[in-house]
């Protein structure tokens, strides 16, 4: 019998979130904000999500803040 299984994280892109100067680069722009979750799939249909977050991640330099 096989058996195709996956876990990792994903992302869901939100779309724009606001103007802020991040703490790590410096530069102020225009973040995205994204949800992020952990889940665990059977032939790439995902049977459990876990662990969800909303971010707004630097565009520049990737830095994320929990929102």
């Amino acid at each position: 019998m096989f058996l195709l299984f996956g876990f990792g994280t994903k992302q869901q892109h939100l779309g724009p979130g606001e103007v802020r100067t991040c703490p790590r680069c410096g530069n102020t722009t225009q973040w995205a904000r994204i949800r992020q979750f952990r889940q665990f799939t059977v032939f790439f249909v995902p049977l459990a999500r876990w662990g969800r977050h909303r971010l707004e991640v630097c565009g520049v330099c990737g830095t994320a803040v929990e929102v």
